[in-house]
């Protein structure tokens, strides 16, 4: 952003600003240490402890893995250790040695068997940082996840990912799931800088275009998260569950703030690449953060993202989660550094204050990853305070240029 021309003063530029989140990045680490369990990595309690039947899980254990992976990219001491130990889990407990894939859990601790695309995006997030970290077993893990990506859930025909199959890889689920290839779309924009392989971006951008340019445009920008076989949507899809952690019914504010981002990442991976970049990037990415801004935001009375609207943009689920506003503070630094707009600065220090003021437990340690609808701490939906990724990629995304992906800039500022 050119200072003169942007006008205002952008805490994306303040020392001060960037060494707090160095600082607040390096607590989350801190805090996040001890979920290691033998097969990989549980869930932490509030007081970040583990509880007497904590085990291992896929999702988690990809996500510690990458950002474990990601401190060691920064050279801070004492997360290789923890990458191999992830790298191990992945390649071993976790992983189907029989027909291939990844379980939930390990199968001996009561695992589902069923293989989900979600687990597997974010296996291949984690092989790629670990591979960018040059951590042992890295690549070999990266090689099998590409694989069954490519074999098993990228769809050349829909020019998307497959949502899940059983252990057998049969029983293909009738169902399409935004967030799945939300999360194919940030592990491929990994995939192509790691691999030096471009279809990445063209998979990345046709995951986009259906999802965001087709069905989100159509919707006034408010993402439809579930979908038939066919990619008709699905509007009742969990009406009568609509707090589900991953399927919930409606549309989830958090999301279309992700998707923004991915947008402007993928945007800028193209361009980076000299490849054909369509415009209207730009354009859904602005349109998707002002909806959610204006759905999501202060709309019940109190301050925060509420979790889901209805079809009329109605809130269903008023609590707060601490994943949609980490990527809310995410979006907008991702728009600022793009527009060199003063809205976005502004949602950007405004998302940031809340988090200080009712997210971040100074006294625990972490986030609180859940707030009712009264900012108070809650566990309704996400109990204990699990989760790494999602908060502590806030603290790194917003100095970081828009290209190349996480992992590979960070190990180019070194």
């Amino acid at each position: 952003m050119d200072e003169g021309k942007r006008g205002f003063s952008s805490w994306l530029q303040a020392p001060g600003h960037t060494a707090w989140l160095t600082m607040e990045g390096n607590r989350l680490l801190a805090f996040a240490k001890a979920a290691q369990v033998p097969q990989g990595f549980g869930n932490l309690n509030d007081r970040g402890c583990l509880p007497d039947n904590a085990r291992a899980e896929t999702m988690n254990t990809a996500r510690m893995t990458h950002s474990f992976a990601l401190a060691h990219i920064r050279g801070i001491p004492g997360f290789a250790a923890l990458v191999d130990h992830g790298i191990a889990a992945l390649s071993g407990p976790l992983r189907d040695a029989e027909q291939g894939g990844w379980f939930a859990t390990p199968l001996c601790a009561g695992a589902k068997a069923g293989k989900a695309a979600y687990l597997h995006a974010f296996v291949a997030l984690a092989a790629s940082s670990a591979v960018v970290a040059g951590r042992p077993g890295a690549d070999e893990l990266l090689a099998e996840a590409i694989g069954v990506l490519e074999n098993r859930f990228w769809s050349v025909e829909e020019g998307a990912i497959r949502e899940s199959f059983a252990r057998d890889w049969s029983n293909e689920e009738a169902y399409r799931g935004a967030n799945s290839n939300m999360h194919g779309t940030e592990a491929f924009l990994a995939l192509a800088d790691v691999t030096g392989d471009s279809k990445w971006l063209d998979r990345a951008l046709s995951i986009v275009e259906r999802v965001i340019h087709n069905h989100a445009a159509a919707n006034d920008f408010q993402v439809v998260e579930h979908f038939s076989l066919h990619w008709q949507p699905l509007p009742d899809y969990n009406q009568d569950n609509p707090a589900d952690g991953f399927r919930p019914f409606g549309t989830t504010p958090g999301h279309a703030f992700e998707w923004s981002r991915l947008l402007l990442h993928l945007e800028a991976a193209r361009q980076r690449a000299k490849l054909p970049t369509p415009p209207w990037l730009l354009e859904d990415a602005k349109r998707l953060f002002a909806g959610a801004c204006r759905h999501g935001w202060d709309v019940d009375g109190a301050p925060g993202i509420v979790y889901t609207l209805d079809w009329e943009n109605r809130p269903v689920v008023r609590h707060r989660l601490h994943w949609t506003h980490a990527e809310a503070c995410a979006s907008a630094a991702a728009l600022l550094r793009r527009t060199g707009e003063k809205q976005y600065e502004d949602w950007y220090r405004r998302f940031w204050e809340f988090n200080e003021t009712f997210f971040i437990d100074r006294e625990h340690g972490s986030w609180r990853h859940e707030l009712n609808p009264h900012n108070q701490p809650s566990a309704d939906i996400w109990p204990g305070k699990p989760d790494l990724y999602h908060a502590y990629q806030a603290t790194l995304l917003p100095v970081l240029a828009l290209a190349p992906s996480l992992a590979t800039a960070l190990a180019r500022l070194g």
